[in-house]
C-alpha cells in the first residue's frame, strides 16, 4: 500500500485487474471515486470500502490517475484503452491483433454475468460486426444489419445492446470515426477524401462527428499522433 501511494504522488497512473482494485482500495485513492472488479466480487468490494463508487455493470473504469477493471480479460481491455489514449488507435490495433483481442470494447459495456438461459448469438453478432467494419464505406443500416445476423430489427438492437454497450448505428459511427483516427495517424489523406472512405460523405459532417465523440477537430487530433512528434 505504501508503495501504491509513493507511486501515485510522484504522478504514477495506476492500473488494477480483476480482483486487484481490492489493493488500490485499500489505499484509499478510489475514495470518493467509481471502480468495478470483478462481477462475483462488487459486493464486497463496496462492503469493505464503503467510500469507492462500485460500479458492477462496466467492464473498466478511468478515473484518470487511478483506473480498474473486471475480470482477467477485461484487463487487456482497459490496457488497450490506456494505448488507444497515449499513443493512437493505431498501435491499440495493433496491439489488440496481436493478442487476437477485440480492438475495442467500451468500458462501459456490461460484464457478463451468469444467465439462466445461455445466449445463442453473440458468435452471430460478432460476426455481423466484423462483416460491417470491412463495409463502413457502404450505407450501413440497422436493417441491413439485423439481416446479417438472422435476426428482427428490433431483436438486434436489443441484444446489440446487451453486447457492445451501444446501439447498432452508435457503433456504427464509432468504428467509422476510429477508422477515421487511424487514417489521420498513418495517411496524408485529406479530412475530405477521408470522410468519403469511412461512409461519412464530407468533411463537414466528419468533423461534426468527431468533435461530439472525440471533444475535438481531426486536423487537431492528426498534429497530436503526427510521426515524429
Amino acid at each position: 500500500m505504501d508503495a501504491l501511494i509513493a507511486a501515485h504522488g510522484l504522478g504514477a497512473r495506476l492500473a488494477a485487474i480483476s480482483t486487484g482494485a481490492f489493493a488500490l482500495a485499500a489505499t484509499g485513492l478510489l475514495d470518493g471515486r467509481r471502480a468495478t472488479t470483478h462481477w462475483h466480487y462488487t459486493r464486497a468490494l463496496a462492503a469493505r470500502h464503503p467510500l469507492v463508487r462500485v460500479d458492477e455493470n462496466v467492464l473498466f473504469v478511468d478515473e484518470g490517475s487511478v483506473l480498474t477493471s473486471a475480470g482477467a480479460a477485461s484487463g487487456i481491455d482497459l490496457c488497450l484503452h490506456i494505448l488507444r489514449g497515449d499513443l493512437g488507435v493505431a498501435a491499440s490495433n495493433h496491439t489488440a491483433r496481436r493478442l487476437v483481442a477485440a480492438p475495442y470494447r467500451s468500458g462501459g459495456q456490461a460484464q457478463y454475468v451468469p444467465r439462466s438461459v445461455p445466449e445463442p448469438l453473440g458468435e452471430r453478432f460478432a460476426a455481423t460486426r466484423e462483416w460491417a467494419l470491412r463495409r463502413l464505406d457502404d450505407a450501413l443500416t440497422l436493417t441491413a444489419l439485423a439481416r446479417h445476423a438472422a435476426v428482427s430489427p428490433r431483436t438486434f438492437s436489443r441484444r446489440f445492446v446487451e453486447d457492445t454497450g451501444y446501439t447498432p448505428m452508435q457503433w456504427v459511427m464509432r468504428a467509422r470515426i476510429d477508422a477515421a483516427r487511424e487514417l489521420l495517424e498513418r495517411s496524408e489523406r485529406s479530412v475530405e477524401q477521408i470522410a468519403a472512405d469511412v461512409g461519412l460523405g464530407t468533411g463537414a459532417n466528419l468533423r461534426t462527428h468527431f468533435q461530439h465523440i472525440l471533444g475535438t477537430t481531426p486536423s487537431e487530433y492528426r498534429r497530436t499522433f503526427t510521426r515524429g512528434e
